[in-house]
């Protein structure tokens, strides 16, 4: 049995709790054994009260610790770990394995996917991003992560940077622009609910389509009389500038075809 404590209580690691507590109910060879929570009774929910702590001096033994808090404070946190030569591993996608403390072999843990509280996943869809210092040490990642998701990949540090500025474009900044679009319509007193299938039918597109091939719009087209009306009819400069800066994108890469 491979044992698994799992440091932090917010969005990643509370998804990764009920990941866990589902692979055991299944059988995995898996076992969440404890979590360390400052607030106890923000994972209470998940795991029993004994199997979890607020002091770090009472960290359980394990074969594997996740840490699951904001990017600033991975590494203050991997120096007060009172053990040493252990498997420690963070969950970020912009920090890199070497900021986790000397004391402790080092890795990566880094489920790629946006998480909010409250809101259930498919962690067996969701892909792992795993980096190691060594060959033992990633056999025993891949393990821990295949028991929960039938995605992992081995991905190096910069190859996470890579993928987690990717993923802020095809998703943070996309998300802003459905904001836009739904302020948009608020203003003109149009529902937002008649946008969604249209937003539907454009995720479903790159699962078949690469994006170059799924592109439509009057930037595509180079449709000036449409993207003049457009321009005209924004209201607020944010959106004027928004709407200018990603139209002069997509016929810039016109051009490049």
């Amino acid at each position: 049995m491979v044992k698994v404590v799992i440091i932090g209580s917010g969005n990643v690691a509370q998804h990764l709790i009920a990941a866990f507590q589902n692979a055991k109910i299944q059988g995995s060879e898996i076992e969440l054994v404890q979590v360390y929570s400052r607030q106890t009774e923000s994972v209470s929910y998940l795991i029993d009260l004994k199997q979890i702590t607020n002091d770090l001096d009472t960290l359980a033994e394990a074969d594997l610790y996740i840490i699951c808090v904001s990017d600033d404070v991975i590494a203050a946190l991997s120096s007060q770990l009172p053990f040493k030569n252990r498997l420690v591993v963070h969950t970020s996608g912009s920090v890199s394995l070497n900021v986790l403390n000397e004391n402790n072999r080092k890795g990566v843990f880094y489920p790629l996917q946006t998480f909010t509280k409250n809101k259930p996943v498919d962690f067996k869809i969701i892909p792992i991003c795993l980096e190691s210092e060594n060959a033992f040490d990633y056999q025993l990642l891949d393990k821990v992560a295949k028991s929960i998701s039938e995605k992992v990949f081995a991905i190096n540090s910069e190859q996470r940077k890579a993928l987690h500025v990717s993923a802020v474009f095809v998703n943070n900044f996309t998300n802003h622009l459905y904001q836009i679009g739904q302020e948009i319509c608020q203003e003109h007193q149009v529902p937002f609910e008649i946008l969604k299938p249209l937003i539907a039918e454009t995720a479903n597109k790159i699962m078949i389509l690469s994006p170059e091939e799924a592109q439509t719009g009057p930037a595509k087209r180079n449709d000036t009389a449409t993207i003049e009306a457009h321009e005209a009819f924004l209201s607020q400069a944010n959106h004027l500038n928004i709407y200018k800066t990603l139209t002069q994108s997509i016929l810039k890469n016109g051009k490049k075809l």
